[in-house]
């Protein structure tokens, strides 16, 4: 038999609750499984939907152009863009300046889903139920603490 002894009054810096980390980690996990849904129907992933942003805001990038805006490395983006070349999505072609550098751009296919992804960020505004200046500054809240953190 066991004795179950009480919790030790905790450090307020050491509670669950408390840590940045598990809020931004959570919110994470929560915002991916909304996107899941909204993603299957045009057959994307999140990381491929990521991808995708970028191509339909700047076609015709490099992998470590890709690479360096989503925070992602090559062995990362690699297999991820062949699955989606695989899907008709993209093409991967090498640079005839430097057969080093690999270039994506959009196939047509691509260009043409960006109108059926079009509904995702309103959906997903929908969810929060919060207002858009709000969920805005937020963001760019969390993008300044990314900035200071990789400083």
């Amino acid at each position: 038999m066991t004795t179950q002894h009480p919790a030790p009054a905790s450090d307020p810096a050491l509670l669950l609750d408390n840590q940045l980390c598990f809020a931004l980690y959570s919110t994470s996990l929560a915002m991916t499984k909304l996107y899941k849904p909204l993603l299957a129907e045009l057959g994307l992933t999140y990381p491929q939907y990521l991808v995708m942003l970028v191509l339909w805001e700047q076609d015709d990038v490099s992998v470590s152009a890709l690479g360096e805006r989503l925070f992602l490395d090559s062995g990362t983006l690699t297999p991820l863009l062949k699955r989606m070349e695989g899907a008709g999505l993209l093409l991967r072609t090498r640079s005839p300046q430097d057969e080093r550098r690999v270039q994506i751009c959009l196939t047509a296919a691509g260009r043409e889903l960006k109108a059926r992804a079009a509904k995702v960020p309103a959906c997903v505004v929908s969810a929060t139920h919060c207002p858009v200046p709000e969920l805005m500054a937020l963001t760019k809240t969390v993008q300044a603490l990314r900035q200071q953190l990789a400083a």
